[in-house]
C-alpha cells in the first residue's frame, strides 16, 4: 500500500467534505446545473426528493464494478497486510472507487438487511457503494480532487472520449472470438441477428439512462432492480448479474486451455499413475497463474491493463485480416444461407456479444457531461458491431464448415500473425479474470457475519473457492462456444433486453407512451423467446457433447 504521507493523505476529514458537497448539491438544485441532462430527467428530479434508497446487499457493487468504467491510480497491496488491518476491516482499498474515498468499507460488517440505527439517520443517502459522499454523481459540480505524494490530481468524470473507450472495453471482449461460428452454426442469414440485437441493446441502454434520472440514488443496475420491484428486484438482478460475471470467469479458464494446448498440444503431465493431458494442464496453470490477481487487495494495476483490451482486440482482428489477405489463406466457401437447426446456438453466440449493461449505468453516472450518453452508445454499438460483423465474415469466408468455436485456433500454426494472435487472446483474460470475479467475491464477503469480518483469512478463502470452482466447471464443461451461447441466451438475454424494459415499465409507470410500452413488451417478448429456444438448444448440446 502507499506509505504513510500517503495514507495520511487519503484521509480528508469526512465532515467539511460532506458539509461542502451538501453545499454544492444545494447549489446545483437551485442553478439548474443538471441543465444538460434531459428535461425528463430534471422533472422527475424536482419531483423526487433524495432517499434512503438502500443500505441492502449488495453495497459493494458499485467499487467493483467502477473498474470497467475509471482507471484510478495503481498501487499493488494483498489481502491481509498490515497496512489493511490497521486502517480498516475492508478487503480492497479506496482506489476501487471513483471518487477516491478514505479507506473504510463498512459493507463487510453490516449486516444484509438495514439495521433500524441506519434508518434512523434519514439526512445521509446512501446507496449501493455506501461508503460513498452523498453527492449525488450526476451533479454538474467537481469536487476538488483528493491527492496522494506521489500523484497528480486526477478527475472525477469521464470525457466523452473516456466514456467510449470504456464502453468499447465492456462491450468488445472475448465475443469477437466467437462470431465466424456464430455464422458457420445460422448462415448468412442470422448475421440479421447481429444487426437487430446491436440495435435493441442501444434501445434498452437508453432505457436504463431514464431509470437512473427518474430519481436521485439511483446509480447502478441493483438500484434500478430496487426502484423497480424492492429489495427482491434488487436481490434477483445482483444475483443474475454476478452468475454472469462467474459464467465469465468459467469462459476465460476454456478460453486459456483451448488456446494454449493449441500451441503446445504434446504437452502434458504424468503423477503416478495419473495423467494431465494439454487441456486439462493448461487449465490448471491457468489457475494458478490468475488466482494471486483475485488475492490482490488494489486491481488499479490491472484496470489499468485491462483498458488495454480494446487494443488487443483490434489486433487480434488485424491479425485475422492480415492472415486472410497478406498471408493470402484466402476465401475459399461461399457458406450456407440459413441452418435453422442449429440456428438457436448462433442466437446465443450473438446476444453475448452485447453483455455490457451491468455496466453502463457506471459509466452514465461518471459522465461529465450525461447528455452525451446516447451519442456514447451509438459510437459504441457502432464501432463493435462493425467489428463483430467484419470478423465473422471474414471469418467464415476463409475456414468455412471447419470453423472452431474461436477463430484464432483455425488460424495457420506457421505464420507469424498467427502467433501474435494467440499470444494476445492468452494473455488478455490474465488481466480481466480477478476484475471479473472480484464483483462476485466482495458481494459474498459481505455477508460474513460482523463479528468475524476483520479476519481476512475468509476473503481470501472465498476468493480461492471461486478460482478453484471456475476451474472445476471448466473443465466438466469444455465447450467455449456452447457455454458462451448459454450465457448470451439466458444470463445476456435477461440483463440486456428483459430486465431493463420491465425495470423501466414499472419505474415509469404512467409516464410513458403507448408507443414506448407496446415496444418494450415486444422487446421483452424477443427476449424471452430467444432465451427459451437458445438456452434449451444450448443445454442439449452440452448434454449431447458429454454423453459422446
Amino acid at each position: 500500500m502507499h506509505n504513510s504521507v500517503s495514507e495520511q493523505s487519503f484521509y480528508i476529514d469526512e465532515s467539511e467534505e460532506e458539509d461542502d458537497e451538501e453545499k454544492q448539491f444545494d447549489k446545483g438544485e437551485d442553478d439548474g446545473n443538471d441543465s444538460d441532462t434531459s428535461n425528463y430527467s430534471n422533472d422527475n428530479r424536482q419531483q423526487s426528493k433524495p432517499n434512503s434508497l438502500n443500505t441492502t446487499w449488495p453495497q459493494s457493487y458499485r467499487q467493483s464494478i467502477d473498474l470497467y468504467s475509471s482507471v484510478p491510480s495503481p498501487s499493488i497491496t494483498f489481502l491481509g497486510t498490515p497496512t489493511l488491518s490497521r486502517l480498516s476491516s475492508s478487503f480492497l482499498s479506496s482506489s476501487l472507487t471513483r471518487r477516491h474515498t478514505p479507506e473504510i468499507f463498512p459493507s463487510v460488517s453490516k449486516p444484509l438487511l438495514p439495521t433500524l440505527e441506519d434508518e434512523q439517520k434519514p439526512h445521509q443517502r446512501r446507496s449501493s457503494h455506501s461508503l460513498l459522499p452523498p453527492l449525488p454523481s450526476r451533479r454538474g459540480s467537481v469536487r476538488k480532487p483528493s491527492k496522494v505524494s506521489h500523484e497528480l490530481p486526477i478527475s472525477r468524470q469521464s470525457s466523452f472520449g473516456q466514456a467510449v473507450v470504456n464502453g468499447i472495453n465492456v462491450l468488445c471482449g472475448v465475443g469477437i472470438l466467437s462470431t465466424p461460428y456464430a455464422v458457420k452454426e445460422g448462415g448468412w442469414a442470422g448475421l440479421s441477428i447481429l444487426v437487430v440485437f446491436a440495435v435493441l441493446s442501444f434501445y434498452t441502454g437508453l432505457l436504463l439512462r431514464h431509470c437512473l434520472d427518474s430519481q436521485p440514488g439511483l446509480e447502478t443496475y441493483p438500484d434500478i432492480g430496487q426502484a423497480a420491484f424492492g429489495t427482491v428486484g434488487r436481490f434477483a438482478i445482483s444475483i443474475i448479474l454476478y452468475v454472469e460475471l462467474y459464467a465469465c470467469c468459467v469462459e476465460y479458464i476454456i478460453l486459456e486451455s483451448d488456446n494454449l494446448s493449441a500451441l503446445f498440444p504434446n504437452l502434458h503431465l504424468s503423477l503416478g499413475g495419473f495423467v494431465l493431458n494439454s487441456h486439462h494442464l493448461f487449465a490448471l496453470l491457468a489457475t494458478i497463474a490468475v488466482l494471486p490477481t483475485v488475492w490482490l487487495r488494489d486491481l488499479t494495476v490491472l484496470s489499468y491493463i485491462s483498458v488495454g483490451g480494446v487494443i488487443a482486440s483490434i489486433l487480434v482482428v488485424l491479425c485475422l485480416f492480415w492472415v486472410g489477405l497478406v498471408d493470402k489463406v484466402g476465401f475459399h466457401t461461399k457458406g450456407t444461407t440459413l441452418n435453422l437447426t442449429t440456428l438457436p446456438v448462433a442466437i446465443g453466440l450473438y446476444g453475448y456479444c452485447y453483455s455490457g449493461h451491468a455496466v453502463f449505468p457506471n459509466i452514465y453516472t461518471s459522465m461529465e457531461k450525461p447528455s452525451q450518453f446516447p451519442a456514447v452508445l451509438l459510437t459504441c454499438f457502432g464501432i463493435c458491431t462493425l467489428m463483430y460483423a467484419g470478423v465473422a465474415v471474414m471469418g467464415y469466408l476463409m475456414f468455412g464448415e471447419s470453423t472452431l468455436s474461436q477463430f484464432t485456433l483455425n488460424l495457420p500454426e506457421d505464420l507469424v500473425a498467427t502467433k501474435i494472435a494467440v499470444w494476445t487472446t492468452v494473455v488478455n483474460p490474465f488481466t480481466k479474470y480477478a476484475l471479473t470475479m472480484t464483483p462476485v467475491a466482495l458481494s459474498l464477503e459481505e455477508l460474513i457475519p460482523s463479528n468475524i469480518g476483520k479476519s481476512h483469512i475468509y476473503a481470501i478463502l472465498i476468493r480461492t473457492a471461486l478460482v478453484i470452482s471456475t476451474l472445476v466447471v471448466g473443465l466438466s464443461i469444455p465447450f467455449f462456444g456452447l457455454v458462451m451461447a448459454l450465457i448470451g441466451s439466458l444470463l445476456t438475454m435477461l440483463v440486456t433486453l428483459i430486465l431493463p424494459c420491465a425495470c423501466y415499465l414499472s419505474i415509469l409507470r404512467g409516464k410513458t407512451t403507448r408507443f414506448q410500452v407496446s415496444l418494450c413488451i415486444l422487446i421483452i417478448a424477443v427476449g424471452v423467446v430467444c432465451a427459451v429456444v437458445g438456452s434449451y438448444s444450448a443445454l442439449y448440446k452440452i448434454v449431447e457433447s458429454l454423453s459422446s
